[in-house]
Order: C-alpha cells, then sequence, then structure tokens
C-alpha cells in the first residue's frame, strides 16, 4: 500500500514530524534502523533504577521543547538549585556566569579562580574589533577579544558538552549568534555585563527523564512505526517514492508521495546520492562526534556530603583528563534522588572531535577511567554499586565555520526535489528544542510545496 508519507528516522526530529503530518490528517509511517525509537533519547535501568543515559534535558529558554511537553500533557521538571562547577588548575571551582564563556562579571570570574590572574587580567582588556567576518569560530572570537585562557578554561568546556567539538572549529555565526551580533556591535564585556538576570529555568526535563518523551510523543500520534527497519535506498518514481527498506538478503519496497528525511548526516548524504547530488554532497561534508555516557550508582553513605550541593562539573581539555564532564543526576534532579535516598547515581561524559583512542576502550576501561577521574576531583573512592556504558556513534554534528551556508546550499538543493524535506541535529541546532523546530519547518515546508 502506498503512503502519503514516510517519514525515515525515528529521533526526536522524525517522530515530531510525523506527528505533525499526521495531525494534519496525512497518513504516515515511520522507518526506525533501531530496535527502539527514540534515537539520543533513552532510558535504561542501573541498579533498578530508571535513569536518563542519553539526553537528560532541553533548554527551557527556547519555546519549542515546551510546547511539545504541553502538547503532547506532559508534566516538565526543572534542576535543583545545586550549582555547576568547572575542573581548573586543580580544583573545583563555581562556574562564573557567562555567555559561552564571554563572563558576565569580571570580578565574579577573578574570585572563581578558574583562571590565573593573567588570564584574568587578558580578559579584562577586551580588544574590540567589529569588523568580523560572516563567520568565525567561537575560539577565534574569544580568544582574540579576551585571550586565550578564557577560550581554553571556560569556552572549550562549554562547548564540548553541547557539541563535543573543539571551540576554533565550530561556526560562532551556527552556534552563538547572539555572541557574533555582540561582537560586531563592540565591547562584548560591556553587553553581557548589562544583560538582565532572569530567574527563569535554564533547563528542564519530564519527571521520570527525557528517554520518556519518545513513547509519549509516538502514544496517540496517530502515525504508524516500524522498528530494525533500516531504509537502504531512496529514488524518485513517476508517481512519488520508492524506498528499500530491511537487510539486503529481503529487501522490501516501501511507496510514498513524499518523504521526510529525519536521518543524521552520512545516512541522509547516502539516500540522496542520486535524488539531490548538490544536497549529498552538502551533507557528506558535515562531521560528526562520537561521544560516551558512563552511569554510575552509588551507595549514598559512600560518597562525599560536599557533592550534594552541586549539580556536576566540566573539564576543559588543556587538563587531559578522560572524562570531559559529569553530572550529579542526584543532586541535580529531584526525581531521580526520590527513586531511592539510599542510592545516588551520576554519569559521566567522554568523547570529544578528533579523539578516537579515549573511546576504543572497553565498556569495562570506560568505567575506570571514569572512577579514576571522579576520585581526582570529586573525592568519590567508593566502588558502585552498579554502572551501565550507552555509547553514542557519531552523535554529535560539527557546526563548521560555514555551517550556515552549507545548510542554506542543503536546502535550496532539496527545494528542487518535489515531495523531500529534512530535518534533524544537523541543520538549526542539536538542542532537543532546536531540532523540534526543524522537524516542524520541514512539515510546514513539504506542505507548502503539496498545495
Amino acid at each position: 500500500m502506498k503512503r502519503d508519507v514516510v517519514v525515515v528516522g525515528g529521533g526526536i526530529a522524525g517522530l515530531v514530524a510525523a506527528r505533525e503530518l499526521a495531525g494534519a490528517g496525512r497518513d504516515v509511517l515511520l522507518l526506525e534502523g533501531a530496535p527502539q525509537v527514540g534515537g539520543k533519547l533513552r532510558s535504561a535501568e542501573v541498579a533498578g533504577l530508571t535513569v536518563d543515559v542519553g539526553a537528560e534535558a532541553m533548554l527551557a529558554r527556547r519555546p519549542e521543547g515546551l510546547a511539545l511537553a504541553a502538547q503532547i500533557g506532559a508534566d516538565v521538571v526543572h534542576p535543583t538549585a545545586a550549582t555547576s562547577a568547572v575542573w581548573s588548575r586543580g580544583a573545583l571551582r563555581a562556574m562564573p556566569r557567562s555567555l559561552m564563556g564571554v563572563p558576565f562579571d569580571l570580578g565574579q570570574l577573578a574570585t572563581s579562580g578558574v583562571l590565573s590572574a593573567e588570564g584574568v587580567a587578558r580578559a579584562s582588556v577586551e580588544t574590540v574589533d567589529t569588523d568580523l567576518a560572516d563567520d568565525v569560530s567561537v575560539g577565534d572570537l574569544v580568544a582574540a577579544r579576551l585571550g586565550d585562557e578564557v577560550v581554553d578554561r571556560l569556552v572549550e568546556p562549554l562547548l564540548g558538552g553541547v557539541y563535543a567539538g573543539n571551540a576554533r572549529r565550530i561556526s560562532a555565526a551556527a552556534a552563538v549568534p547572539q555572541l557574533l551580533a555582540m561582537a560586531r556591535r563592540g565591547s562584548v564585556l560591556e553587553q553581557a555585563a548589562a544583560l538582565p538576570t532572569s530567574a527563569a529555568p535554564v533547563f528542564a526535563s519530564l519527571p521520570g527523564g527525557m528517554g520518556r518523551l519518545p513513547g509519549l510523543v509516538v502514544d496517540g500520534g496517530g502515525f504508524e512505526v516500524r522498528t530494525s527497519a533500516t531504509v537502504r535506498a531512496l529514488r524518485r518514481t513517476s508517481s512519488g517514492w520508492a524506498l528499500t527498506v530491511g537487510p539486503t538478503t529481503h529487501p522490501e519496497t516501501v511507496e510514498a508521495d513524499a518523504v521526510v528525511l529525519a536521518t543524521p548526516a552520512a545516512p541522509t548524504a547516502r539516500l540522496l546520492g542520486e535524488v539531490a547530488p548538490t544536497a549529498a554532497d552538502e551533507l557528506g561534508g558535515v562531521e560528526a562526534a562520537s561521544v560516551a555516557v558512563v552511569t554510575l550508582a552509588f551507595r549514598a553513605a559512600d560518597v562525599p556530603d560536599a557533592i550534594f550541593e552541586r549539580s556536576g562539573f566540566l573539564v576543559p581539555p588543556l587538563e587531559q583528563l578522560a572524562i570531559k564532564a559529569s553530572t550529579f543526576s542526584f543532586a541535580k534532579w529531584g526525581w531521580v534522588r526520590d527513586l531511592d535516598p539510599d542510592v545516588v547515581v551520576l554519569r559521566t561524559s567522554l568523547g570529544r572531535h578528533g579523539e578516537v583512542v579515549t573511546l576504543q576502550a572497553s565498556d569495562e576501561g570506560l568505567v575506570r577511567a571514569s572512577l579514576a577521574d571522579l576520585a581526582a576531583t570529586a573525592g568519590i573512592t567508593a566502588r558502585p554499586v552498579d554502572t551501565q556504558v550507552q555509547r553514542w556513534g557519531g552523535a554529535l554534528p560539527q557546526y563548521a565555520v560555514g555551517h550556515l551556508d552549507r545548510v542554506a546550499r542543503v536546502r535550496a538543493s532539496v527545494a528542487d526535489v518535489p515531495g523531500l524535506a529534512l530535518c534533524g541535529a544537523a541543520y538549526d541546532g542539536v538542542g532537543i528544542p532546536a531540532v523540534i523546530g526543524s522537524a516542524r519547518r520541514a512539515v510546514q515546508e513539504l506542505v507548502e510545496r503539496s498545495r
């Protein structure tokens, strides 16, 4: 049976696109190659507790995520008052308030101890140059203004947490457009200091974790889902599209009037090779970072009291630890602490773009490395009661300088192909709200072109 629309990819982008199309009265089939939908939103059981092992929060200051939660009738929760830190110069230090590393308050920056006295002095004397190229890397922009130490000890860990990337390669126009706009107007320090303080929470999640979101989007969504259904080829037909689905030994053809590709850049490029070669070439140039999340459960009595006051910490690459961050989930999220007061759950994150050796370790090796770094930084020396390792291969697209132009060329190429749209983390942002926005944009484009 020919379908109105086939959505390829069951991450949050594909799920939202499928639900939106079904809500518009379209007959929708979603095909996902993995055994379950959700992409990087996933839960697992650790020490008998179900917790997130993928993305564990969404930005609350962008509307798309909270709007989706309201649409599906899901409650949201916000982090506790626990504070974040950065491991810098031999200690866990309070994370200064900043806009991607540009400090709001130089006094707070100096007091934090994150930078050396020399680094603070350099940051205090901003080099203002408003004659900027259309795009520049975040690291180069901030280094030119405030010095290398701000980049190495603040910008790098912050961008590493979002993109698992290198600050001197990530596009300012794509990743932090507000910062680039400020730099074009004048002093970023003066403008950052003048930004109003907001009491609104920065992040949000669902009670029980973000891993619940995919199932809630599917429930009552009005579309059909098939998992373990890898799409291997895509071709135009006289009446629409034909997709080759399943193993090479038993391929199946699925026909549709329209297709939404909600897959990562690399598989999307492969599928577009014949139907939109320019878009395929451009997407083939989008690199990606692989990461691993190690979740550890400890007896509450075995961990230092001090970590109950922190939500976690980031690690600059120059500190040369294996982990790039740790989230103290039990302290950050009230719902995690309520699962079992006698057990604390925390997680570490490993892997940055270009790092190959770190993730070549076995799961046991990643656990050992995490425990060694937690002992050195947070004083956690106990043996965990349970562990879980989740690897995310090629999970985070890298927004290189010129990314916005690349995306514009991709979309121009696809616009010439009737009944085709793209969405996902490779285009307009890697966070959950941005990906939801990407899905809604794809649906709107598809609907408008079919009129």
